[in-house]
């Protein structure tokens, strides 16, 4: 069965076999992880509007979320030296997302690759069976040539129906990522606003013993 396969396939169908299992595997895990991240990412972020006076406390609780400590890193940056959280942002996903930005990439070349496997194992197949038809001393019946072109071009079809989804696999990963890239901008503009505002006033506010004593000097 194996040596069947085989002969039908050859080695480039191999290695689109190989292909497609690491490809399955990469975005089963991530599509799996990214829902599980922002679901988690979404929980606390309503826990801190339903208690604002804890949002510290809430997110140092919950860095283990990397969106949360993405967040985190942009609260604290932003307030010592940065002022461009969406370059912030942009820095801190390729720092707390490095894997999935690797297996993002990878099941992009298998998008690339599948096609031009496919096309390689073809041109293969043909190439072996032209190559029998120069040596064969018999004349070559229309259904001996159809059943070896049938077996080069099993191959690209193998590869177009590989490569198909991995593309809307990864435009699909993509587009979660870019939906959490603008979520943290958002909540860090947000939650950086409040910062500040809060700040502000301490700031601005005289102290109470300083009111009193220049309503008793007055």
């Amino acid at each position: 069965m194996i040596a069947d396969l085989y002969a039908k396939i050859g080695m480039a169908g191999v290695a689109l076999i190989f292909v497609g299992i690491v490809c399955v595997y990469l975005a089963a895990k991530n599509i799996i992880y990214l829902c599980m991240v922002g679901n988690d990412m979404r929980k606390i972020i309503r826990q801190i509007e339903e208690k604002p006076d804890d949002r510290n406390n809430i997110i140092e609780a919950n860095l283990g979320n990397p969106l949360i400590a993405i967040l985190n890193d942009i609260i604290k940056t932003h307030a010592n030296h940065s002022n461009d959280i969406k370059t912030e942002a942009a820095f801190l996903f390729n720092h707390y997302f490095k894997k999935p930005i690797r297996d993002l990439t990878l099941i992009k070349i298998v998008a690339v690759i599948s096609p031009l496997l496919g096309l390689l194992g073809t041109l293969l197949g043909l190439l072996g069976v032209f190559g029998k038809l120069s040596t064969s001393t018999s004349l070559a019946t229309s259904s001996i040539l159809a059943a070896g072109i049938w077996e080069a071009i099993y191959t690209t079809v193998m590869g177009l129906s590989l490569a198909i989804p991995a593309l809307i696999v990864f435009h699909i990963l993509s587009i979660y990522m870019r939906s959490f890239n603008l979520e943290i901008v958002e909540y860090g503009y947000r939650f950086v606003g409040n910062f500040h505002y809060c700040l502000s006033r301490y700031i601005h506010r005289p102290p109470k013993q300083t009111r009193e004593k220049g309503k008793n000097v007055k």
